[in-house]
């Protein structure tokens, strides 16, 4: 079976990055991601708060490199 994304890239090379970010958050909150790709065990409340954690740090680092205060919405 082949896994089809919906999702494109601005950046492709920026895939690996994201992947990065994705399982580094997941480990943080306690989550374990498998590494090849298959995560539909994962409740939609865990999924939620990875891409909300990712979404954040994105924001995060995008504040950063236009030298922007971040604004600090961690709970």
């Amino acid at each position: 079976m082949s896994r089809s994304n919906s999702n494109t890239l601005v950046v492709p090379q920026a895939a690996q990055a994201l992947d990065q970010i994705k399982f580094e958050v997941a480990s943080e909150l306690g989550i374990s991601l498998s590494r090849d790709g298959y995560n539909g065990d994962i409740t939609t409340y865990n999924a939620g708060k990875i891409g909300g954690s990712i979404t954040r740090r994105l924001v995060e680092i995008a504040e950063q490199s236009l030298g922007g205060a971040s604004t600090n919405f961690r709970r």
